[in-house]
C-alpha cells in the first residue's frame, strides 16, 4: 500500500491589526495555547506559539491534510472570537508569514519564540518581519505587508 510521508515544520507569524498591542496580560499566555489546540484541532501539531504584544508566532507540523491558508484561516478566525470574549475588541491583520524550518532548526526557534519579550525591547515587529522576509527572500511591496 502506498504512503503519503510529510514532515512540513513552519513557523508562521501575523500581527494584529495595525500592529495594535492587544496581546496583554492576563490573557496571552491563554491565547497561545488555545491557538495551539486550534492548531491540534487541525492536526497541524503545535510545538511552541508566543509572541508580543502585536504579534505571534507559531511553530507547527503541518498536517498533511490541511492547505495552509486553511489553518491560518482557522486560527485567526477562532482565536479571534475567543480574544474578543475575554478582552473585548480584536482583530487580526489580514496577511501572514509562513517560513519552513529545518528539524534541525527546531529548538533555535522554540527559543527563538520564547526569547519574544526582550527581542522586542529593541526591535519593531517590522524590524522583525523584513528580517524573515529578507532571510527567505521573499519579495513583497512593503505597501502591502501592513494592514
Amino acid at each position: 500500500m502506498a504512503q503519503s510521508l510529510v514532515n512540513n515544520y513552519l513557523h508562521i507569524i501575523f500581527s494584529t491589526k495595525h500592529r495594535q498591542p492587544l496581546i496583554q496580560s492576563p490573557y496571552d499566555n491563554d491565547l497561545y495555547n488555545y491557538i495551539g489546540g486550534i492548531c491540534r484541532d487541525m492536526e497541524s501539531n503545535p510545538i511552541r506559539v508566543g509572541g508580543h504584544l502585536d504579534h505571534v508566532h507559531i511553530l507547527c507540523m503541518l498536517s498533511k491534510k490541511v492547505a495552509l491558508s486553511d489553518l491560518i484561516k482557522g486560527i485567526k478566525t477562532r482565536s479571534s472570537k475567543w480574544a474578543k470574549t475575554h478582552s473585548g475588541e480584536f482583530y487580526w491583520q489580514e496577511g501572514y508569514g509562513a517560513f519552513s524550518v529545518n528539524p534541525t532548526q527546531i529548538d533555535k526557534v522554540v527559543e527563538y519564540i520564547n526569547s519574544q519579550h526582550e527581542h522586542h525591547r529593541v526591535k519593531t515587529f517590522q524590524d522583525e518581519y523584513r528580517g524573515f522576509l529578507k532571510k527567505y527572500n521573499v519579495e513583497y511591496d512593503e505597501r502591502y505587508v501592513w494592514d
